[in-house]
């Protein structure tokens, strides 16, 4: 199934695939795509897939961030708060999905799209799938819970360097941080790669990878609970401040 917004949806066997399908604009994350991913997952969470797989359309981007243009458009405090809970809630249908959710980065994962892909249980990538939470180079903060993901997965120090740093990882840099599982080496087909991977998990029962998802995700809720409303209102102050505007207007000439 294609939707309006530009996500595909197909139940094949054990997997519900999810893929974003705007490649002309390097699938940028627009409010209403990523309303019809989490409901997408919401309307599945009751079927007995194992797996879901989100990746996106085309060999450049996973997502190169949220859709600028609709974005700029967002200027008040009450906007801007409606905005970072709609994203927010979208993802953690992939952060509470009762069966893990792997994230397939066939490109780039910048800005909102390194956010999607932090609210994966797992991701694997090609060589070419930068990981950047780069919100800090429009001097803002992480809008959907991608800053309180990272802090999660790699701890609150090393956390804390790359958000403030608003640094870039090659995917060599993110497996070594283990926020890759594996990289595909150059030259094999990523989709094969993707079959293989997903073999070590379809091949386990469904009590078992439910069981261990819901353990996992009791953490992860209980991190983004305690951290959220904190992260929320910087996000609020930062996007509202004239020093994000200025950034996102050089942004947008480009």
């Amino acid at each position: 199934m294609n939707t309006d917004n530009g996500l595909l949806v197909d139940v094949d066997g054990d997997v519900l695939r999810l893929t974003l399908n705007r490649p002309e604009k390097r699938n940028a994350l627009s409010l209403s795509l990523l309303d019809e991913l989490g409901s997408a997952l919401h309307e599945n969470r009751d079927t007995p897939v194992k797996c879901a797989v989100i990746t996106g359309a085309g060999d450049r981007c996973f997502a190169a961030g949220g859709d600028l243009q609709e974005l700029d458009a967002i200027r008040t405090e009450d906007q801007t708060r409606a905005m970072s809970e709609r994203g927010h809630a979208a993802l953690d249908e992939l952060r509470y999905f009762p069966v893990p959710v792997i994230g397939a980065l066939n490109g780039l994962a910048l800005g909102g799209g390194a956010e999607l892909a932090m609210a994966c249980d797992i991701r694997i990538a090609t060589e070419q799938a930068d990981l950047g939470l780069i919100h800090a180079q429009l001097n803002v903060t992480t809008a959907w819970g991608g800053g309180i993901d990272l802090i999660n997965a790699i701890g609150n120090s090393a956390a804390l360097a790359i958000l403030c740093a608003g640094q870039r990882l090659n995917a060599s840099e993110a497996l070594q941080l283990r926020l890759y599982e594996a990289v595909c080496p150059e030259g094999e087909d990523f989709e094969a790669f993707t079959t293989d991977f997903l073999g070590r998990i379809l091949s386990k029962s469904l009590n078992v990878l439910r069981g261990y998802k819901a353990t996992s995700a009791a953490r992860r809720r209980k991190l983004q609970d305690q951290l959220m409303l904190t992260a929320r209102e910087a996000f609020i102050k930062a996007w509202t401040h004239e020093d994000h505007w200025q950034a996102a207007e050089q942004a947008l000439k480009k």
